[in-house]
């Protein structure tokens, strides 16, 4: 019964992984849009150009009336108070000048006055008020300049995402080749290997036949198990070499892809004669994006230049303010007062002197525009020795790879023609296996030729901006 346990949870777990697992059979332009579509740094560049609109449209906005409403209610609970004097000298004053006596019969005189003070308030003890405030630009110097900015800054992101696509193309490029080869070379040494086993079972049944030796088959048995290993290390690299190009497409590493395309015979005539002495420099993404960002840093010169020119804004704010204080009210009145502020009117500022920080934000931004110039000298100077190396390189790959193919083809033939002679007894094991081993090798340098083709290949057509 544990045993039956045992064996439900591990078909559980194994229906329930491959659950988990997808299979994506790919063509080369399939693989290159899967990566496009799922690499995160691209996401990224996408999502930095749908911020950059938005900034756009949050610069627009400077554009429009700023709209703002304020409100606000106080409440004392202990008012402010100031000393009032409190004299009764004026009334003493009239009773002297109309000679008034008091009951004694004596004069009245401003000698008898008395003066006090009292705390009086004049604030209300609850307070309210409300208002709507309107700010209009006229005009602002950085803020139109910015305005005028808007699609070069878009235009900045869109180029940035290209060439980040452009090296995306690339790396899958070299991915994928990498495991296209690595598994034809993987069916080859396979062959091989089959091949080996058909030469033991012959040799094998001439031992028994008494004509050859235990030792040729050993020395046959040895060769064999050099290539069984080959094969378990290719199959070693054609894993890592999938899990890199999954890792690049953006799949779930548990995820199985398959390679549709084949390997064909390189036509690689046309892209080597293509002219690179009147090459146009704008193909290229990169020259495209350094081209916008001189456009953003004439634009930021302009900026600073026009830090010089004033700016005008219109406003206009409108408040109604209550207060209330009963000991101010005529009996049978309410209590509250309000009244209304309204204030219409236009600000200048005209900046006159900042200690000479124009003239030096105004160098800083000249520097900067021409640091981006030497950074499109040097940009095209880059993109015309990648050129040459690209050509240089792919044409010897080419000669190296006929070199070898040539190699595979003797090899083959020579293996073939030794094979031969041994069967016929005329030839020695040795030379059997030797002849295989050079076989081998000129299959393992065909391979390696091929892929340093494909790798030269690429590095031309991204060199004419071609991927």
């Amino acid at each position: 019964m544990r045993q039956f346990t045992t064996l439900i949870a591990f078909l559980f777990g194994f229906f329930a992984m491959a659950a988990g697992q997808e299979m994506h059979e790919l063509s080369l332009q399939q693989a290159i849009e899967l990566a496009l579509q799922n690499a995160e740094e691209l996401k990224n560049l996408r999502l930095d150009e749908q911020i950059q609109r938005h900034m756009n449209d949050e610069s627009t906005g400077l554009l429009y009336p700023q709209v703002s409403a304020s409100g606000q209610g106080t409440y004392y609970t202990a008012r402010p108070q100031i000393q009032f004097p409190n004299s009764n000298f004026p009334i003493y004053q009239v009773l002297q000048d109309e000679g008034v006596k008091d009951g004694s019969g004596n004069p009245i005189s401003t000698s008898q006055s008395t003066t006090t003070s009292q705390p009086i308030s004049f604030v209300a003890p609850l307070n309210l008020q409300f208002g709507i405030s309107i700010n209009q630009i006229l005009f602002q110097p950085d803020v139109f300049i910015a305005l005028q900015a808007r699609e070069t800054v878009l235009q900045y992101a869109r180029d940035n995402l290209k060439v980040s696509e452009n090296n995306m193309k690339e790396a899958v490029k070299k991915a994928y080749y990498a495991v296209l080869i690595a598994e034809e070379q993987k069916r080859i040494t396979e062959e091989t290997s089959e091949r080996l086993d058909q030469l033991t079972a012959e040799m094998t049944r001439m031992y028994q036949s008494g004509f050859t030796e235990q030792l040729d088959i050993d020395k046959i048995e040895v060769t064999r198990n050099n290539t069984v290993a080959a094969i378990n290390q290719l199959a070693n690299a054609i894993n890592i070499s999938k899990s890199l190009l999954k890792n690049t497409l953006g799949l779930p590493i548990e995820d199985e892809i398959a390679l549709t395309e084949k390997l064909e015979p390189l036509d690689l005539e046309a892209i080597l004669l293509a002219r690179t002495d009147d090459f146009d420099y704008d193909i290229r993404n990169e020259i495209t994006l350094l081209k916008t960002a001189r456009r953003l840093q004439e634009l930021d010169l302009k900026r600073q230049e026009s830090a010089v020119l004033p700016s005008v804004a219109a406003f206009y704010s409108f408040d109604r303010a209550g207060q209330r204080n009963p000991d101010f009210a005529a009996p049978g009145e309410s209590p509250w007062f309000w009244y209304n502020t309204g204030l219409l009117g236009i600000s200048v500022q005209q900046p006159i002197f900042s200690g000479f920080q124009f003239k030096h934000r105004v160098s800083q931004a000249k520097l900067k525009l021409e640091k981006v110039d030497n950074n499109l000298s040097q940009v095209k100077r880059l993109i015309d020795m990648e050129q040459n190396v690209a050509r240089n390189s792919l044409q010897n790959a080419l000669l190296n790879l006929n070199v070898q193919e040539r190699n595979t083809t003797l090899a083959t033939e020579v293996y073939e023609n030794t094979k031969r002679k041994y069967e016929a007894g005329l030839g020695s094991s040795l030379e059997l296996i030797q002849a295989d081993s050079a076989l081998q090798q000129a299959q393992g340098g065909y391979f390696q030729a091929l892929y340093d083709c494909y790798i030269a290949r690429i590095a031309m057509e991204k060199s004419l901006g071609q991927l």
